[in-house]
């Protein structure tokens, strides 16, 4: 005789870049040893791969390219799927910045946790008089894969150009090659570069905010949680 087959439950929740609603279910046990051997390794890459692995697997959308999401797309999916499968409160230890030495416990309700949108934020920069570029958010794999130096940093900025365009002409990655968007992103002047900087700097990202209270002298922090890795500090 067979063994029974458990049920599972289905969610829905809206992919903030996109507002496209999907269904998903929790993680299996063993997708989420996937994710405790890729988090052994220490390697950034691996543990990318394994979260876009779990949600490739519990989205039961069809039509949903986990790999083109943005990174913003990929922590806030993960983190209610795992809420909907190991637990809905997140509780994390956090050192008071009044006296920097207290340590207090604050549990977060994940619902609570939301991608915000700052309101000074776009992908439509103009970079002279009849050039524009629009930008395209990086997706989980460009983070993971980028080292902390300045050559990476153009290499992330040009894979994230979306398009060039006048009045005229487009070019994208049908006429574009990514070394060609590079050098165009390396002939920029500071003013220009710093328009695109701030694409990245007013980029949507998991963020919540919490009231840190010290036990002993009683003061209340404001404290903002920002990242899926800070949330599972």
């Amino acid at each position: 005789m067979s063994l029974p087959t458990l049920n599972t439950p289905t969610y829905e929740l809206v992919i903030p870049s996109s507002k496209k609603k999907i269904k998903y279910r929790p993680f299996f046990v063993k997708e989420e040893k996937i994710l405790l051997l890729a988090l052994e390794s220490e390697d950034d890459v691996q543990i990318a791969n394994a979260i876009k692995d779990i949600i490739r697997a519990c989205v039961l959308t069809k039509g949903v390219k986990v790999e083109e999401l943005a990174s913003f797309d990929i922590e806030y999916l993960f983190l209610n799927i795992r809420a909907k499968s190991v637990g809905e409160v997140i509780e994390l230890m956090f050192t008071c910045p009044d006296d920097n030495e207290t340590q207090v416990k604050v549990s977060i309700k994940i619902d609570d946790i939301k991608v915000q949108f700052p309101e000074d934020h776009t992908s439509q920069i103009k970079v002279s008089e009849d050039l524009w570029v629009e930008m395209k958010y990086p997706t989980i794999d460009d983070f993971a894969r980028q080292e902390d130096n300045v050559e990476d940093t153009f290499k992330l900025v040009a894979s994230s150009i979306a398009k060039i365009y006048n009045e005229e002409d487009v070019w994208d990655k049908n006429t574009t090659t990514p070394q060609e968007f590079l050098e165009f992103v390396e002939q920029m002047n500071s003013k220009q570069f710093a328009e695109i900087q701030k694409f990245f700097e007013t980029m949507p990202t998991l963020r919540h905010e919490i009231d840190i209270k010290n036990p002993k002298t009683k003061n209340v922090t404001p404290y903002v949680i920002e990242g899926l890795s800070n949330f599972f500090a």
